[in-house]
């Protein structure tokens, strides 16, 4: 470490900052918002997005589908989409296809909450669940619940009247698609 700072400084002019700089193993590393494995199959280090950068997407993720974020679900959508896409793309080189599938799952539970506190009356929960293909009886039950929006948004009633393919019809971006479309 002595001697490449020698070097940066001495021969090349440049500063270095010895508080961002350290000599370890590639494992335990976070270099532009990038982690690093060791791949058993290939032999190699590789790239990942690091758990830092992971967080922080997940807590940017958490603001956009706030219950309390009084916005249509369109321009909601819209921002989630300018998020994955900028995030995929600047990550695509690295190795993400399981943290892709858990964000995915998370971003629509999430969207299912939004969605469900929209409806607020029992009115409008019933009228909706109908249209979406839910039999009177279960629509009438389910827009009568007391359960918690949370639980509601995992339920087997909700998730089978909002699914995966009316989420991407309306708008939604999918993680995994996006990186599947851009990964190097």
């Amino acid at each position: 470490m002595a001697s490449i700072t020698k070097f940066l400084e001495d021969e090349l002019g440049l500063k270095v900052n010895v508080t961002k700089s350290k000599v370890d193993r590639p494992n335990g590393i976070k270099f532009l918002g990038f982690g690093f494995y060791y791949d058993l199959f290939s032999h190699q280090f590789k790239a990942k997005p690091h758990q830092v950068s992971i967080a922080k997407l997940k807590y940017k993720l958490k603001q956009l589908t706030s219950r309390r974020w009084g916005v249509s679900t369109s321009y909601r959508l819209l921002k989630l989409k300018q998020l994955i896409i900028g995030w995929v793309n600047y990550f695509r080189i690295g190795q993400m296809k399981s943290i892709c599938i858990k964000l995915d799952a998370h971003i629509r539970f999430r969207l299912r909450m939004c969605i469900w506190k929209q409806w607020k009356k029992v009115k409008t929960r019933y009228m909706n669940l109908q249209k979406l293909g839910i039999p009177k009886g279960k629509a009438w039950e389910w827009a009568n619940t007391r359960k918690g929006y949370a639980r509601v948004a995992r339920s087997f009633i909700l998730c089978r009247a909002i699914t995966n393919e009316r989420l991407k019809k309306f708008g939604l971006v999918s993680l995994l698609d996006q990186y599947q479309s851009v990964h190097i």
